[in-house]
């Protein structure tokens, strides 16, 4: 089996047949470090058919043998943790037949925290200033209503 040779500074586009003639979609998964999964067993790997750590799918489509870049915005659900990337190869029938990963093999290096959203959101803080208002509305609404109530009927 040859592979072809890339060369550094040039363009390269086309490759001859090889080892991904069978690759039909590729998916990409982003995945929890050994550093994130320590203690959580709820994110380890268990076996291939219940992969907990790449729980978060970033992108899947049909593989090119060139220009697969693309640009992808981490969700607001993603959770605080350390990450790599891994990108499976599935063939026409759907099987994994391989995959690659941003990190070595320990899961050690290229590594990347993310950092997600804390505090409340500008709907939450809107929606909760109305509801206090109204409550403290109503509460006088009803404070006054009673006390009308009371002066309006004779006392026995």
């Amino acid at each position: 089996m040859s592979f072809a040779i890339l060369k550094a500074g040039e363009d390269n586009q086309t490759y001859p047949a090889g080892p991904d003639s069978n690759y039909k979609t590729i998916k990409v998964k982003l995945c929890y470090a050994t550093i994130s999964r320590k203690d959580r067993k709820w994110r380890k790997t268990e076996d291939l058919l219940k992969d907990k750590t790449c729980p978060h799918k970033i992108v899947a489509h049909p593989y090119a043998a060139s220009n697969n870049s693309f640009t992808w915005t981490i969700e607001k659900d993603i959770p605080s943790a350390t990450y790599f990337v891994r990108a499976y190869a599935f063939d026409a029938q759907d099987v994994q037949v391989a995959y690659g990963q941003t990190t070595d093999a320990h899961k050690s290096t290229n590594l990347f925290p993310v950092q997600a959203i804390t505090g409340r959101h500008t709907s939450l803080d809107i929606a909760s200033v109305w509801f206090s208002a109204f409550s403290v509305v109503s509460l006088a609404f009803f404070f006054f209503i009673e006390k009308r109530k009371a002066k309006a009927s004779p006392q026995k």
